[in-house]
């Protein structure tokens, strides 16, 4: 009988609300584990040390994690203008990166982080969406073309956000570049190109801060390949966490409402059934919620089946550059009050 392997050894940058959550990710699947925690608050560092991983070693101190910890790996969820220099020296130290989005704050720091990628340690953006089941196949659904071309994308986004970011970096635009828009809504940026396959030309847009220092409300009218108009609405500032995905393609319309897929044609809806067994369970018609989802695929599991399965990268850093393209064109857009191009 052969020993199981050891789990990768990870050091966790950022003890706040995402560190937490990988920490828990790399617990439940069992194949890694937090050995080092960084952040600038002792305190934070502490708590989570206490609470979830007591035998890791806690730091402040940066250049101390890098030199008194034997990681194979980390997980970097700093604020994001902190992430190039996170990035480069723990891939430096030889350690493989999961990166919390926005990859980095600036274009000529997302094209070095991307051309460096293709030597050494892994490098891998956090874009969870992309491991849930239910966006893999409705990504295979309209990639298949069995359903025609894609005529139109709408996507609806509300979440209570502007209530929880007071006093903190997200509520800095010199660190949260874009707010709202720039922070949470890049996940469902990137969805409209993962899913669609389709790359962004140009965007108008009306931005609202509400009160608060970066962008709250945002509303977004952009047009992708083949002529392709994408609407999307963020409300960062709303009383509850609502995700719709409406792809509209000339035989059917496919939907993703309350996390199930549905599928639209002569004016009715269905559920959208899959021929795989275990997806037909994970995507039926029961009510399924954010845990729910990050039990069936996260990206620390897909990280892991990447560094110890030889599974192709789920979002690799070039992922991350329309979606830094595309917002830099909104925030434009919404200062000019014309319609700008996407890089």
């Amino acid at each position: 009988m052969t020993d199981s392997p050891a789990p990768l050894r990870f050091a966790i940058l950022g003890c706040g609300r995402m560190g937490r959550m990988h920490i828990e990710r790399l617990i439940a699947d069992g194949r890694g584990r937090a050995v080092a925690l960084f952040d600038t608050q002792p305190d934070a560092v502490e708590s989570l040390r206490r609470e979830l991983v007591p035998d890791a070693r806690g730091f402040t101190n940066f250049e101390e994690l890098l030199n008194q910890s034997d990681a194979d790996a980390a997980i970097i969820g700093t604020p994001t203008s902190l992430h190039f220099d996170h990035i480069r020296s723990c891939r430096a130290r030889g350690w493989h990166v999961l990166c919390e989005k926005p990859l980095a704050d600036r274009r000529e720091h997302l094209l070095t982080l991307i051309d460096e990628s293709h030597r050494g340690p892994a490098l891998s953006v956090a874009y969870q969406r992309r491991t849930w089941p239910v966006y893999r196949v409705l990504r295979d659904e309209i990639q298949s073309g069995r359903w025609g071309a894609v005529r139109a994308v709408t996507s609806i986004n509300s979440e209570r956000w502007q209530q929880t970011i007071g006093g903190t970096w997200r509520d800095d635009p010199a660190i949260n570049l874009g707010g709202f828009i720039g922070d949470a809504g890049s996940h469902k940026i990137d969805l409209a190109f993962f899913l669609t396959g389709l790359k962004p030309l140009d965007v108008f847009a009306r931005n609202q801060t509400c009160g608060s220092r970066v962008e709250i409300v945002s509303s977004l009218s952009a047009r992708l390949e083949w002529d392709v108009l994408l609407t999307m609405h963020f409300t960062g500032h709303a009383q509850t966490f609502r995700e719709d995905f409406h792809i509209h393609c000339e035989r059917a319309d496919l939907l993703v409402r309350d996390w199930q897929i549905w599928l639209g044609r002569n004016n009715t809806l269905e559920p959208l059934m899959v021929a795989d067994p275990r997806l037909q369970a994970a995507l039926g018609v029961s009510p399924l919620t954010h845990p729910d989802l990050d039990r069936l695929g996260n990206p620390v599991s897909g990280f892991l089946d990447q560094l110890l399965l030889g599974v192709p990268p789920v979002a690799p850093p070039e992922c991350a550059l329309p979606v830094f393209d595309f917002t830099q064109a909104a925030l434009r857009s919404g200062r000019s009050g014309r319609v700008e191009a996407v890089s």
